[in-house]
């Protein structure tokens, strides 16, 4: 499970690059994330491991204020979260998250961009079978029996734990994500965690090359384009 989410962390770093789109993404997931279980941080442990992941990515705080005044109800769009499931090149496998004010807009452009790809999209359920649905926390340390031990007087069901190069990462069901946080915090202190996200990791990966590389590139581009493009998974395994 590790290098399939080290893969993916890779082939997807590009994408952080765009500050403008990063600071939107947030912006929108911060407010649903708000929406749904209160704006306050230390009651919606959720909002609060996002805030802290988007201080990280240097998201200003003008941006998270103003999503969470959104969330408080002072005007602002109403979005809902919508998810897709098709087939890219190389019949790798491709799930992409969104937030969206209209659902048949994006499903229109998503659409759109696996048919410039040469790819197909597909019925919810068709892919993501095949993707573990995950928490992912990890920080530095060495203790992996004292993490795993907090994390099961906690009562998380733990998926999986590695310890490797000075750094332990916990593999979680992404609806135990602010349970396995909140225990960590008690068991650590205040530590800063390297990653803290929740992700589709693929249980298997598909080579992609050559001519399929090309059209699995200019399919991944066009999607984090999308304004309501949140996220972007797949399977591939790429070529250095």
């Amino acid at each position: 499970m590790g290098r399939a989410f080290q893969n993916r962390k890779e082939s997807m770093a590009k994408t952080a690059a765009a500050k403008t789109k990063v600071y939107s993404k947030y912006g929108r997931e911060i407010y649903v994330c708000a929406k749904q279980g209160g704006t306050d941080p230390n009651g919606n442990l959720s909002l609060r491991g996002l805030i802290e992941r988007a201080k990280k990515d240097q998201v200003p705080s003008h941006v998270i204020e103003k999503a969470l005044d959104k969330a408080s109800g002072v005007g602002g769009e109403d979005y809902s979260p919508a998810r897709y499931e098709g087939f890219g090149p190389g019949n790798c496998m491709v799930i992409v998250e969104c937030l969206t004010d209209n659902p048949n807009r994006t499903f229109g452009d998503v659409r759109a961009c696996f048919n410039k790809a040469k790819s197909k999209l597909g019925t919810p359920g068709s892919v993501s079978h095949m993707f573990d649905h995950c928490a992912i926390l990890a920080f530095a340390g060495d203790d992996e029996e004292a993490a795993l031990e907090a994390l099961l007087e906690a009562d998380v069901d733990v998926i999986e734990i590695e310890n490797e190069e000075g750094r332990i990462t916990v593999f979680a069901p992404h609806t135990e994500y602010a349970k396995a946080r909140q225990a960590l915090l008690d068991a650590l202190g205040e530590t800063e965690f390297e990653v803290d996200e929740i992700q589709f990791v693929p249980q298997t990966t598909t080579p992609v090359e050559g001519d399929d590389r090309v059209l699995f590139d200019k399919l991944v581009d066009a999607l984090n384009d999308l304004d309501d493009v949140q996220n972007v998974y797949h399977n591939a395994e790429l070529p250095a």
